[in-house]
């Protein structure tokens, strides 16, 4: 493990191998963790602020700096430790630091500002309201970039920052054990598997580093509680998010790396790596550059179209252009993901060990036609595990999955993002077309099979309606969708017990009938019930490539 850890900053520059394997290169001198890299150092360069030692906001809002992206962007500068680069991290982490939360009777206690120009959270003018004047999650964010640094990089560091940097993941430690799903409006259950593994990790690795037997405990404890619900369907909670898998996978890499056979994370990461990759991979089309449907949390309805984290991944397997990345990654839509990138550099030559072969085959060339069957438990949300299915087919892919919920919109209570039922196609310019069904019930079942998606309200009534978002046509399709004929690409036959008759209305960045999602425009086409109807809502979608 320790010789692994030793490599990992070398093999970026293609001066190391692990387990017999070396690091994926391209044209035998650079690897693709090595481009990802350099090109993400590249564009944040153009953004810090040297006289603060901040990044400027990504948003680029009126000069204001932010805090997560410039932690990431200093982990980078140690790991291409050019020029003063070095001294820049080491000012971005003390300024981190210093602008961490400390009153430990503040339910933000061990967390970090979004901004440092903010107002003081918890102040009249600017009350605590968790997700927006303050964000628990980047506790495990920040932290765990903190530890990336002082096991990947303890040479560059001088000792009193490290010994700063580890105060700080103490009292974040103790500031992310506030933290109960249920209380005082946090969400933080096992199921929510982004945070969740991380907070796991920095309290297991914070209790090993300082020998505090209660935090390697609890650390430990509540690691069981995600293995146990990983282990049911060898699943993650927060199912096939192009983003928060992501997350979960460089997560679940710290368990993996740092974390001795002592440790449950250290025994159980690896495998939960492999069994991740193994589902994205059964998912993945690589025609459409797409994991197939359904997404439980998404930021976009096309991987090519807008930044995710796995594909940033994706893009140290098998390189940049096999990757559903843009030749540009900072146009795409949520690009300020694509600050994240040196810690997915320089993590990859480990974690890329751990991909099964079958995985990295299906990224570069979609192996046939396939149905995909599996599961996925979101406890207090789930009464029973969301079940799932998936026809992938070289051109079309259909995904949807059946479940019994106590909120509306998934785990996450945003309809915006829970994808319960997604198709997507292959369009004559290369584009991808799609489709999703937004969410507005709390129990869905579907039935998925060969070109067919069906779906039903089980507790319905005549009030019922199913909105399905269709993405707009290609750059030179229709602009003006009225109807299914006027989609470009698919030929969609609709039956079932809805009204036959159904509007067309559009959502787009300068005006319609609404907002766009996730800076997606769509078509919204919604199919309601006959009135007066006592049957059970029910809807089918018979799908044909034009």
């Amino acid at each position: 493990m320790h010789l692994l850890r030793t490599c990992a900053a070398l093999a970026l520059y293609g001066q190391c191998a692990f387990a017999g394997r070396e690091v994926v290169k391209r044209n035998d001198t650079e690897s693709f963790a090595t481009d990802l890299l350099h090109e993400s150092l590249e564009w944040l360069d153009r953004y810090y602020d040297n006289e603060r030692g901040y990044l400027f906001s990504l948003d680029a809002a009126a000069l204001t700096h932010e805090t997560r992206a410039s932690v990431w962007y200093a982990a980078g500068l140690l790991a291409r430790n050019d020029a003063d680069d070095v001294e820049q991290a080491v000012r971005i982490v003390n300024n981190v630091i210093g602008g961490q939360f400390k009153t430990e009777s503040e339910q933000w206690f061990g967390d970090y500002q979004i901004y440092p120009e903010e107002p003081t959270v918890g102040t009249e003018q600017y009350p605590p309201v968790i997700y927006n004047s303050w964000d628990p999650n980047w506790r495990g964010f920040i932290g765990t970039t903190f530890v990336v640094m002082l096991e990947e990089f303890p040479h560059l560091i001088p000792q009193d920052v490290q010994s700063y940097m580890l105060e700080s993941l103490y009292n974040t430690t103790i500031g992310d054990s506030y933290r109960v799903g249920g209380v005082d409006d946090d969400n933080l259950y096992p199921a929510y598997s982004n945070p969740s593994i991380m907070r796991a990790f920095v309290s297991g690795w914070v209790g090993r580093r300082l020998s505090d037997s209660n935090m390697t405990t609890a650390g430990e404890a509540y690691a069981k509680e995600i293995i146990d619900l990983f282990t049911r369907d060898n699943t993650l909670s927060e199912f096939n998010s192009g983003t928060y898998a992501g997350v979960s996978l460089f997560a679940l890499t710290l368990w993996a790396k740092y974390m001795d056979e002592d440790s449950l994370m250290g025994q159980y990461g690896g495998d939960m790596i492999r069994h991740t990759w193994t589902s994205l991979g059964e998912l993945y089309n690589a025609n459409l550059k797409n994991v197939a449907g359904p997404w439980d949390r998404s930021y976009g309805f096309d991987m090519n179209k807008y930044l995710s984290i796995l594909a940033l991944q994706m893009w140290t397997l098998v390189g940049k252009e096999n990757a559903p990345v843009n030749s540009k990654p900072y146009a795409m839509g949520h690009k300020n993901d694509f600050a994240i990138s040196p810690l997915i550099a320089i993590l990859a030559p480990f974690h890329n060990t751990l991909v099964p072969n079958t995985t990295l085959s299906s990224l570069l060339a979609f192996p046939s036609t396939h149905k995909v069957t599996t599961s996925a438990f979101s406890p207090p949300y789930d009464t029973y595990p969301r079940n799932i299915t998936a026809w992938l087919s070289p051109n079309l892919t259909i995904g949807a999955e059946s479940f019994a919920e106590n909120v509306i919109g998934g785990p996450a209570k945003n309809p915006s993002s829970f994808n319960p039922a997604v198709a997507q196609w292959a369009r004559q310019d290369g584009s991808v077309g799609w489709l999703s069904l937004y969410a507005q019930v709390q129990e869905l079942d579907v039935t998925v099979g060969e070109g067919m998606l069906e779906l039903t309200y089980p507790k319905g009534n005549s009030s019922s309606g199913f909105s399905f978002l269709v993405g707009t046509n290609g750059w030179s399709g229709k602009r003006d969708v009225r109807g299914w004929d006027d989609v470009e690409g698919v030929k969609v036959n609709v039956s079932g017990t809805v009204d036959a008759n159904y509007t067309v209305s559009f959502n787009g960045m300068r005006g319609g009938a609404g907002e766009t999602i996730n800076d997606f425009e769509f078509w919204n086409f919604t199919y309601g019930m006959p009135e007066g109807s006592r049957e059970i809502p029910r809807v089918r979608l018979d799908f044909e490539l034009a």
